[in-house]
């Protein structure tokens, strides 16, 4: 029946974009929660930094960043200045974002 045939076809493509944008639309939802998990990582990092909070920046980004389900990859302090990187694991892959924070320029 060409008609059952059409409709299947139909069926499946449906099924697979909406498949697609589901993995789009989770991919997009890790990338901004590690973007927000390094936010506050470098916001801390910049505060121990500048003696606002104690400890060492780079435990405190550490410690903040775990609290926002990220893991820090990489936390570099000049002076004043907090650079930090996260990962946030999305399905088999993993979400990055960096973020600088401390005094303006």
């Amino acid at each position: 029946m060409p008609g059952a045939a059409a409709a299947t076809g139909l069926a499946v493509c449906a099924a697979t974009l909406t498949i697609g944008l589901a993995v789009v639309g989770g991919a997009s939802a890790a990338a901004q929660h590690a973007a927000g998990g390094a936010d506050a990582a470098a916001l801390a990092a910049a505060d121990a930094a500048s003696g606002a909070v104690p400890g060492d920046p780079c435990a405190v980004a550490a410690a903040v960043a775990r609290a926002n389900g990220a893991t820090l990859t990489a936390c570099r302090v000049d002076g004043l200045v907090a650079t930090v990187g996260v990962a946030v694991p999305y399905a088999t892959l993993q979400a990055q974002a960096s973020a600088r924070a401390g005094p303006a320029p």
